[in-house]
């Protein structure tokens, strides 16, 4: 009842309030941003979402595009802005996230979308994390993030899927909460963001 009726109804009704309390937020995250990335404000890139249907995800921008010599962007840490890192390290980049949740391509809790170009690489069982919508957070996410190893991120994400419930997505509410409050698990160990996936 709750995972095929309740949930998309819960998910709808929160992304709808939030995005009209945290409206003055959203603009002025907007508004630094626009100025910091010379007028790109969003980040916008195609992810699969449930059973792999391909959509496009809606970030604030964190990083610039600046490049080297050779016209290759420079390494993340070296693009992401002050008040990227800033955005970032509070969780503010996913609010635009909410209006994908209210198109109906993600889920307030779920696996996080991750890119495309993954869909080849996961094993039949990591395939599984594709059952439910993708998330704003998930199971993996209040469970150390980027500091989590991906195979053990994958582990978490099929976890959820398997045991989904109203009491297991509230349990994630309450602990990316805290989480967001002392900003843990932003980063990996060696990156301002996670390696790249390169399969089994």
């Amino acid at each position: 009842m709750y995972k095929y009726f309740l949930k998309r109804f819960i998910d709808f009704s929160i992304a709808l309030i939030v995005i009209f309390l945290a409206s003055p937020v959203i603009l002025i995250v907007f508004l630094l941003l626009f100025i910091a990335n010379d007028g790109k404000a969003f980040f916008v890139q195609a992810r699969p979402g449930k059973n792999g249907k391909i959509f496009k995800i809606l970030k604030f921008k964190t990083m610039n595009d600046k490049s080297d010599e050779n016209g290759l962007l420079l390494p993340d840490a070296e693009r992401l802005t002050k008040i990227g890192s800033f955005v970032r390290s509070t969780s503010l980049d996913e609010l635009p996230q909410l209006f994908n949740v209210i198109i109906g391509d993600m889920s307030l809790i779920g696996p996080r979308p991750l890119l495309v170009e993954y869909l080849p690489l996961y094993n039949k069982i990591q395939m599984k994390r594709h059952d439910v919508r993708p998330g704003i957070t998930g199971w993996a996410q209040v469970n150390g993030r980027n500091s989590l190893s991906w195979s053990e991120k994958f582990n978490l994400d099929v976890e959820y899927v398997n045991n989904l419930t109203f009491g297991l997505d509230l349990k994630i509410v309450l602990l990316t909460i805290k989480k967001v409050f002392i900003r843990e698990g932003i980063n990996s160990s060696t990156s301002s963001t996670m390696e790249k996936f390169k399969g089994n």
